[in-house]
């Protein structure tokens, strides 16, 4: 096993679950559960490789992509906050859309997936940075990403710096911590809320656009793979904190780049090894919500 690709396939793997993670951090912070994340990926991957084949461009398909999943923001943003909803319901229904639609536009079209390999190369949106790909172990690592990769490690200092250092952070953090207080203050509860929701169906649509145009210029069906929900789960075990939600998400990139990595080995075990980030899950879940407990348990709270 390659040791230096497996390092840049996990650098790869990691960036959409990074992108989703970032932006459904805001609407945890908000005191809103975004199980959304998986269909605005979904969407947003289908919807940038469909506008590609439609306009020839990929600006504009990366574009139309952040318009619809802002749309399944709205949607789901209208549902949970404006009528108080069940977010999980509202939730489930935007991933269940988006998965019933892509899947209705593949069939009517009498296409297995949606290729522009014709339209988009690949290869040339690979950005190599002489100064890091000339450094001895490391170059081959960090360099030959496509931009939307770079932007989504980018994106941890910028997600952090907004979070904990604007006005709108602020915001966020004090209406998921005390609606109330926030409403007394002058602070309009829906309106910010709606804002985080939004800015993770930005993100998600990066995500998708990442995960279906630059490495792969397809679409096919489901392939978000339940990465939307891999990254709830690094959101929860990480509390919503940029950085260590990142690190989380980088574990499950990992995860996958090792399991991607060890199949091409590993023969009639090969469907086996698919299931490593999954299982990783569990296994961190399970560990976090102990250490949760034990934190509970010696500040002297009754574990809810």
């Amino acid at each position: 096993m390659n040791f230096e690709r497996m390092l840049y396939d996990m650098l790869s793997y990691s960036a959409p679950i990074i992108l989703c993670v970032l932006g459904g951090n805001f609407a945890h912070r908000a005191n809103v559960l975004n199980i959304a994340l998986e269909g605005m990926l979904l969407m947003g991957a289908f919807t940038s490789v469909l506008f590609v084949m439609l306009t020839k461009n990929i600006f504009l398909g990366i574009l139309g992509s952040i318009i619809i999943s802002l749309l399944l923001g709205l949607v789901f943003s209208f549902m949970s906050v404006t009528k108080k909803g069940n977010p999980i319901i509202a939730g489930l229904a935007i991933n269940l859309i988006a998965s019933s639609v892509s899947a209705f536009i593949l069939k009517a079209m009498s296409l297995p997936n949606l290729n522009v390999n014709s339209i988009v190369d690949v290869a040339a949106l690979k950005i190599h940075i002489p100064i890091i790909q000339s450094i001895p172990f490391l170059g081959k690592i960090l360099s030959g990403h496509p931009f939307l990769t770079y932007l989504s490690f980018l994106g941890i200092f910028i997600m952090w710096v907004i979070m904990y250092r604007t006005k709108f952070g602020v915001y966020v953090r004090v209406v998921g911590e005390n609606e109330e207080a926030a409403v007394s203050v002058g602070i309009r509860t829906n309106r910010i809320k709606y804002a985080a929701i939004l800015i993770g169906a930005v993100c998600c649509a990066l995500a998708g656009a990442n995960m279906a145009l630059e490495k792969m210029a397809l679409f096919t069906n489901n392939m978000s793979a339940g990465i939307g929900f891999i990254a709830i789960a690094a959101i929860f075990c990480g509390k919503g904190q940029p950085v260590r939600t990142s690190l989380y998400a980088m574990l499950f990139g990992l995860m996958q780049a090792l399991a991607i990595n060890l199949n091409i080995s590993a023969g009639p075990a090969s469907g086996l090894l698919n299931t490593l980030p999954y299982f990783m899950i569990i296994m961190i879940l399970a560990v976090v919500s102990a250490m949760q407990l034990r934190n509970n348990h010696v500040r002297g709270f009754k574990a809810e």
